[in-house]
């Protein structure tokens, strides 16, 4: 009877107690493994989900989530896919040891039970097994502060690490630290603790920010003229960075890229470097581009030469039109007879009352210009005189020009260089000068003289005595006290009247200043290595032009500016001292004898730069076609022409007979 007894409560006690134990220990399990297929990380093993209800473990005591300590460190993965499978072992691991401990338990419950002896078998098997998960909290919690601490050791590690790098220049960009302010440890602590020393530390934005730089680089390629001449190049390029663009997207961190971002980024690195290839051979092509390019300059400069010589050619040739209309003229002159030759108002030359204008010219159509240009502007015409000086060659076509157009009310005067007596080569030094050998040599015999490289100054109109006339204006105007002395390439714009009454202060010449730029001043035209120019003259002084140019002939008698101008003209026998010309002599005989006028009356620089500001065109006085673009020749500047031709009669039969045309 009492065995039977006994086998019923041990039947009882097993179904009571242990049926309840078996059938929470398979459904643990099951979760378990449910949980680890799933990846999760299991914070809190005493509860369990069962049909969507989370229900307690009754066998094992019963911990607060506020007893778990956070795990400290940050640890970020090598490899995304290593991080997930290694997770996934840990917390398989991590299950396996519970599902242990879940075992251990039911063994030592059924070795109580099959004890049978008396006593409260529950509670004994409830306090024991208390017991037992206290054991295994305290030893969880070392382990977990343990692993806390190797894993705060090991982050200070890696941060000094990371600082000595920056400091030393070999480090990345800093460590980005992401939105909480601690770190998350992924893996076990105890596994983490083990694999530290095989993880380092990774931006989680590396990928994109080399997908990046790689479209950058592959855009300068494209950019580059080497590449652009290999189309198989450009084309791959092309496609790499639709590829890359395309795996970029909208991503902001490398786990947001898609799979095959590796590829392309593998596959973009093999198209650049054959771009670097097509770059190292840019070294032999910019050797060639400099030898074409020194080649180039080297065709230029003989092309300029070769232009300012036929510019200079040109201005110097007398176009047909224009040799045609002297000869036209001179023709129907020699038909009148001597009383038709003759000019009215012949006693109006000598007036110094008067306004005197003196031009020395052997260019028909540019002093008909000059003249008709003036007597446009002026409110009075019969008080201006014009006295034009010519060659033997042109006196007659000049006298028949003005014979058949005259002047108006104003006074015309023709006047032969070669009636001039008084002027020969004992009173003359540039004409002693223009007369000798080595002169004639000079410019006739086709010699390169190496200190003459300037064209310029080997142009035969410097044989003329046509242009020192200026420097004998006395001697040529007796009675006169004040002449306007104007060049033949002028065209006069307004009223020159109000010239006559400026008061020069005791000066010889009113001048317009012409050192606005560097190359207008004395050292511009003088020869300052020679002691004569240095010691009386300074290089910085300010030039001026000739081309309209009022003088007091009552000065000039007064300081004798004639014998200045024959003691520098014989210093200067050997050209020492200045080139041929006009403008260095005159800078040289009016030194200190200069009144400066403004510069509206007087605008040059038509006849050789094309930027001369239009409203200074337009409010000047005189305009001057100075340079060799001349507005009577084909090489003019076209848009200063008009101010120029407006002035010409193209109906006259003269230049309708020579074809002279605008």
């Amino acid at each position: 009877m009492k065995i039977k007894l006994r086998k019923s409560v041990i039947f009882l006690l097993s179904v009571t107690v242990l049926a309840p134990i078996v059938l929470y220990t398979n459904t643990l399990g099951a979760y378990l493994a449910s949980s680890s297929s799933r990846n999760e990380f299991i914070e809190d093993v005493s509860t369990f989900t069962f049909a969507g209800e989370v229900r307690p473990l009754n066998v094992l005591p019963q911990e607060s989530s506020a007893a778990l300590k956070e795990p400290l460190g940050v640890v970020y993965s090598e490899n995304l896919g290593d991080s997930s499978s290694e997770s996934s072992n840990a917390s398989s691991g991590e299950n396996v040891h519970i599902n242990r401990q879940l075992a251990e338990a039911e063994d030592g419950i059924s070795s109580l039970a099959n004890l049978g002896s008396g006593g409260n078998t529950i509670r004994q098997v409830t306090d024991q097994e208390h017991e037992v998960a206290l054991e295994k909290k305290e030893e969880n919690t070392r382990e977990t502060e343990l692993i806390g601490k190797v894993n705060q050791a090991e982050q200070n590690k890696a941060n000094r690490e990371i600082v000595s790098r920056r400091s030393k220049g070999k480090s990345g960009r800093p460590l980005e630290r992401t939105h909480m302010s601690q770190a998350v440890v992924k893996d076990n602590p105890r596994e983490a603790g083990s694999e530290k020393q095989n993880e380092r530390v990774i931006f989680p934005d590396a990928r994109i920010r080399q997908l990046k730089d790689q479209l950058i680089q592959a855009k300068l390629y494209l950019s580059l003229s080497v590449t652009r001449s290999n189309p198989q190049f450009v084309r791959d390029l092309r496609l790499r960075m639709k590829e890359v663009v395309k795996v970029l997207g909208d991503a902001t961190k490398d786990s947001e890229l898609p799979k095959n971002a590796l590829e392309r980024l593998k596959a973009m690195d093999q198209t650049l470097s054959k771009g670097k290839q097509l770059e190292e051979d840019c070294a032999s092509s910019v050797k060639k581009l400099r030898a074409m390019l020194h080649s180039a300059e080297e065709q230029l400069r003989v092309h300029k030469k070769q232009n300012l010589f036929l510019t200079h050619l040109t201005a110097k040739t007398v176009p047909k039109g224009l040799h045609c209309l002297p000869l036209r003229l001179a023709t129907e002159y020699f038909m009148l007879n001597a009383s038709q030759q003759r000019f009215p108002n012949e006693e109006k030359l000598e007036d110094p009352k008067l306004y005197h204008y003196a031009l020395f010219s052997d260019n028909v159509l540019a002093a008909a210009v000059v003249v008709n240009s003036s007597i446009t502007h002026t409110k009075d015409p019969s008080k201006h005189v014009f006295h034009i000086v010519t060659d033997r060659l042109n006196f007659a076509a000049m006298k028949m020009w003005f014979l058949a157009n005259p002047p108006g009310r104003a006074t015309i005067q023709v006047q032969n260089i070669e009636e001039f007596t008084w002027l020969n080569s004992s009173y003359s030094p540039v004409l002693r000068q223009l007369g000798s050998p080595t002169m004639i040599d000079y410019y006739f015999k086709n010699r390169h003289v190496e200190s003459d490289s300037n064209i310029k100054f080997r142009n035969p109109k410097y044989l003329s005595m046509m242009n020192h006339l200026r420097f004998y204006l006395p001697e040529i105007f007796p009675k006169l006290d004040k002449v306007l002395f104007l060049d033949d390439d002028i065209v006069v714009q307004r009223d020159l009247t109000g010239i006559w009454s400026l008061n020069l202060r005791g000066k010889v010449i009113g001048v317009v200043e012409t050192c606005g730029q560097s190359f207008h001043r004395f050292d511009r035209y003088l020869n300052f290595s020679n002691p004569l120019i240095s010691k009386t003259f300074s290089p910085r002084a300010c030039g001026w032009a000739f081309g309209m140019n009022i003088f007091d002939l009552k000065e000039w008698r007064k300081q004798n500016i004639t014998e200045v101008y024959h003691k520098w003209q014989n210093l200067n026998h050997d050209r020492l001292l200045w080139k041929l010309g006009t403008l260095p002599p005159g800078l040289i005989t009016f030194w200190n004898r200069t009144f400066a006028l403004e510069k509206s009356w007087h605008v040059l620089g038509l006849g050789y730069n094309p930027n001369v500001v239009q409203k200074d065109i337009e409010r000047a006085a005189v305009i001057h076609y100075n340079g060799n673009l001349k507005p009577w020749l084909e090489i003019g500047i076209p848009k200063f022409r008009n101010y120029w031709a407006k002035y010409v009669d193209y109906d006259q039969v003269y230049l309708r007979e020579c074809n002279i045309t605008p």
